[in-house]
């Protein structure tokens, strides 16, 4: 979605999306949701509205249901407000992201507490072979090594 346009109209659709969840949708299965953001096809024929619930999975599904019984005047009133000659169908699309985020938090939880447990170990541990595994030339040999040899 390069086009200016088509961005300012999403912005503007989420905008007006938001206001009537918020103000006009009566409706008792809706929610606490969040229209995180709207992507229109390059013809602003279709819209994609993402949206978060806060609370259950089956306030998830309860507030999808309000969603897409209220398509129809959610649709029309972003064709009026707009001045849009043909209103773009929309689409309410439950949002990915706060569960990912969710699930890479738990994931670097985990490598936090599988690290503190390896320095925990590491802790008492001791070399196997010698501290400093590099070899070093002895005296005589690093004054053979400088003179080539002889």
């Amino acid at each position: 979605m390069s086009n200016p346009r088509v961005q300012k109209l999403a912005d503007q659709i989420k905008v007006i999306t938001a206001q009537m969840l918020e103000r006009r949708i009566k409706d008792p299965r809706l929610g606490f949701v969040t229209v995180t953001d709207v992507r229109l096809t390059g013809d602003s024929r279709e819209a994609t509205i993402f949206y978060t619930v806060l609370g259950e999975q089956s306030d998830l599904a309860a507030s999808q249901a309000a969603l897409d019984s209220a398509k129809g005047l959610i649709r029309s009133t972003i064709g009026k407000q707009l001045g849009l000659r043909f209103a773009p169908s929309i689409a309410f699309v439950a949002d990915a992201m706060p569960e990912n985020a969710r699930h890479i938090e738990e994931l670097l939880a985990s490598t936090r507490n599988h690290d503190a447990e390896l320095a925990q170990r590491a802790a008492g541990a001791s070399y196997a072979g010698d501290a400093d595994p590099y070899r070093r030339p002895e005296e005589g040999e690093e004054d053979q090594a400088r003179d080539g040899g002889r």
